[in-house]
């Protein structure tokens, strides 16, 4: 009896796919999981774990604050939702300047969604940033028997459906780069993205210029564009253990 189309990519080292749907059915197949979402989701863990908070990945949502509670966190809010009494927010400016909380639930309709439900498999999940390939790699992974996942989280249409992202592609592409050396290869799938970085010559003005980009600055939220284009300034890899992103 047939089985359907094998869509996991099978053979090679390194792979990409697009969303929820994507990082479900590579996390049936692959050893580990990277999450890109770079405006903002991955940003902001990055940003809190490198200053020392314990990240819980938590859909977008009214129960997230309840989640909070039962786990004796602080619950995030969205980055109009801020106040001086509660200030931490997905906004990753808002990160680096509010208080250090021990543990922060972060919830977010894409990268935060993808990541909760990805914790679920067991796999090592880590947020991307340009540090992430090279950890990979360092730990084993990446040959035909060890694959790694690369997840765009990408944004949303209003009916709900997946809207690719540059963003997400490019910050993919970036991982993907690191691992281009993987014994066992790049998919077609991961080698199309990785060569997104061949026509982009300036990545964080790309960045800046798409529709994400100019949404977030138009809406007065320019900082946090220009945190997440910095690139090659952190050597923190948050990685998802139990639930919760710690350094790895």
């Amino acid at each position: 009896m047939s089985t359907g189309p094998d869509l996991t990519q099978s053979g090679a080292g390194a792979r990409f796919d697009w969303g929820l749907a994507g990082a479900a059915e590579l996390g049936r197949v692959c050893a580990a999981l990277v999450v890109v979402d770079v405006l903002s989701f991955t940003t902001t863990v990055e940003v809190a774990v490198g200053r020392g908070m314990r990240v819980h990945p938590f859909p977008w949502g009214e129960q997230a604050a309840a989640y909070a509670h039962r786990v004796g966190a602080v619950s995030a809010v969205g980055r109009r939702q801020v106040t001086a009494e509660h200030p931490w927010s997905l906004s990753p400016t808002a990160m680096s300047r509010a208080p250090v909380v021990s543990d922060l639930v972060l919830p977010s309709p894409n990268g935060s969604a993808i990541s909760a439900a990805a914790s679920a498999t067991g796999l090592p999940v880590v947020a991307a940033n340009l540090r992430v390939g090279h950890w990979l790699l360092s730990q084993g992974y990446g040959s035909t028997t060890a694959p790694i996942g690369v997840i765009a989280a990408g944004e949303r249409w209003p009916d709900g459906s997946l809207r690719p992202a540059v963003e997400d592609q490019l910050g993919a592409a970036r991982v993907l780069d690191a691992l281009s050396g993987v014994a066992g290869g790049l998919s077609v799938e991961a080698a199309v993205a990785l060569a997104a970085l061949a026509s982009i010559p300036d990545v964080p003005a790309a960045v800046r210029g798409c529709v994400s980009g100019r949404e977030l600055t138009e809406g007065g939220f320019a900082e946090d564009v220009e945190i997440a284009v910095r690139l090659d300034t952190s050597a923190v890899v948050p990685l998802l253990r139990q639930g919760v992103f710690t350094r790895a």
